[in-house]
């Protein structure tokens, strides 16, 4: 099949909650291997991706590239560029990149999606494609688990949602990345500034978003303890 389908690594990061570390947390190991190969790995061996596109800090991009080439050097569809201020910018960003070096229309897809969840698998990638097809936006998610309570003072309940409405989001988060850019540049200065995500840029603007069913185990590293957890999933995985 041709694809106009393009992976969007997000690894602008420089991951503070991760405590005080040398580096970003993409950039930690696991078991002797940096958590961003494994996530660019997932990405790689999906055949509808046209280029894997992985944004960092400007610094990061030659420490990028070298890793790609040392742990993926069979892989020739990466491109490494610099990330923005913001992550609604990286993803600008991307959309800028193919547009122009490979071209943009109508149907272009991106699949965007942490560096740091390197557990995503083939099934969600695929699905993210297939529904952002359909659809022209996705969103990852898992059914909430615990009871969610809002405050809107901090300090005392506001309300407490019905918990069967309510999901947690992961990623990828995937678009028709032209429509995606479109809807950014049309919000005002107020709307961009309550944005946490992709997906709110739609959101906001009242367009719909496709639920994809993703998986517990899709856990993002934040804090050291997700690190313990990653290293139990990967023990897990080789028992398999």
């Amino acid at each position: 099949m041709n694809s106009n389908v393009y992976g969007v690594i997000l690894a602008g990061g420089i991951g503070t909650r991760m405590g005080n570390v040398e580096k970003p947390k993409q950039y930690l190991e696991l078991r002797g291997k940096p958590v961003i190969v494994y996530t660019i790995e997932k990405f790689a061996v999906c055949p509808d991706f046209e280029r894997i596109i992985v944004l960092c800090p400007r610094q990061w991009v030659r420490h990028t590239e070298d890793l790609t080439a040392r742990y993926l050097p069979d892989v020739r569809n990466i491109d490494v560029i610099p990330g923005g201020s913001t992550r609604n910018e990286t993803i600008m960003n991307s959309i800028d990149h193919i547009e122009a070096r490979y071209g943009l229309d109508e149907e272009t897809i991106i699949v965007t999606h942490d560096a740091v969840r390197p557990f995503v698998t083939g099934r969600i990638i695929e699905e993210n494609i297939r529904y952002a097809r359909e659809t022209g936006a996705c969103d990852t998610v898992i059914p909430a688990t615990d009871t969610i309570v809002a405050s809107e003072d901090h300090v005392t309940i506001s309300q407490i949602p019905d918990r069967r409405k309510m999901y947690q989001g992961q990623t990828p988060q995937s678009f028709r990345a032209k429509k995606l850019r479109e809807e950014y540049r049309a919000l005002t200065e107020e709307e961009r500034s309550v944005l946490t995500d992709a997906c709110k840029i739609l959101a906001v603007r009242h367009i719909p978003v496709r639920l994809v069913e993703g998986e517990v185990f899709n856990i993002k590293l934040t804090y050291p303890y997700d690190l313990r957890v990653a290293e139990s999933i990967l023990g897990g995985q080789d028992e398999c």
